[in-house]
């Protein structure tokens, strides 16, 4: 049974940690109270910590000549400069001490938000203007960590952004392991173990992953493992998509082409059909196959992180419905 490594992951502090929104709220995320078990949380709340108490008066983005400014809703009192100051020496000093795998903020927060936070022209009455920014620290968040998955906790109720932020986060902490014992066996054994997980993400990355690995040109450890993680972390943002699921799927299929009769191949491409035409999720065809590996102890497929890319735990067919 695969054991994981606990991924580290910045929250913002009132998303299932603290009471501390402007009006003394605290937000709740189903997503965010499971993943306290298997995660290690670091707080933030940037608001508070430039100062302000809690409750306090709400702030807004105010579009001001060609910048956007962070201010009181009513008072227009202006925040920017302690929210930039703030968020860019923070950040880099979390950077500098924690090996983030993950960052998950408040959505549509004038501090934090990473997308579609509300422009005003002026602060007290006033329309919001027909454009969306970044928070101030979402935007800052996004830049210096510009590699690792960052979603909002409303996002995370889609199902779709939900795996892909898990099976990233997990297969970060866990390459974070093989930068710790650098060693090329540890590397090699982290690339075969992830080799269909990283195809169904991207295959040309996946063979970049592959020469660095067999390291012909004979570099040093350290440099091989800094260059793996640039290219790691191009094949995980690429979103998986059902072309490359089903090449995946073909190429796990080919262990097993002459074990299988014609019956059981037939019903396998049936449902590839079906997964392919929107009516059977990834996970259907990944358990027939997976099935397959224990029927004919199948010594490499088992220890494939496509089976198991995090916890089951936190394993949730539950979606918003909502294309985010």
């Amino acid at each position: 049974m695969r054991e994981f490594e606990k991924p580290k992951i910045l929250i913002s502090r009132c998303i299932e940690h603290k009471a501390c929104r402007y009006d003394g709220s605290k937000i709740k995320s189903d997503f965010v109270k499971k993943l306290k078990k298997h995660v290690d949380f670091i707080t933030v709340c940037p608001e508070m910590q430039i100062g302000l108490p809690v409750p306090r008066e709400s702030l807004r983005l105010v579009e001001h000549k060609d910048s956007i400014k962070f201010v009181f809703s009513k008072s227009g009192e202006d925040k920017t400069k302690d929210m930039l100051d703030f968020s860019n020496e923070f950040l880099n000093k979390t950077k500098e001490k924690e090996n983030l795998h993950g960052i998950i903020l408040k959505g549509r927060s004038p501090s934090c938000g990473i997308k579609d936070v509300k422009v005003y022209k002026t602060h007290g009455k006033a329309m919001a203007l027909p454009k969306k920014e970044r928070g101030l620290f979402g935007k800052a968040a996004i830049d210096i960590f510009e590699n690792t998955p960052i979603e909002d906790e409303g996002r995370l109720t889609n199902y779709n952004i939900r795996e892909h932020f898990l099976t990233r986060i997990y297969a970060l902490a866990d390459f974070s392991k093989i930068k710790k014992k650098k060693t090329f066996k540890s590397l090699v054994k982290f690339h075969s173990d992830n080799k269909y997980l990283l195809m169904s993400y991207s295959q040309t990355n996946l063979k970049t992953l592959g020469k660095l690995v067999a390291n012909h040109e004979k570099k040093k450890i350290k440099e091989v493992l800094d260059e793996y993680e640039i290219y790691l972390n191009k094949a995980l943002k690429t979103r998986a998509n059902s072309a490359r699921n089903m090449n995946m799927l073909l190429h796990l299929m080919g262990y097993f082409s002459k074990e299988l009769n014609k019956d059981e191949k037939a019903f396998f491409l049936d449902t590839l059909q079906d997964y392919r035409n929107k009516k059977a999720p990834l996970s259907v065809p990944l358990n027939i196959i997976y099935s397959w590996v224990k029927r004919f102890d199948e010594p490499y497929l088992k220890t494939q992180t496509i089976f198991n890319p995090y916890p089951k735990e936190l394993l949730d067919i539950m979606d918003s419905g909502k294309t985010v």
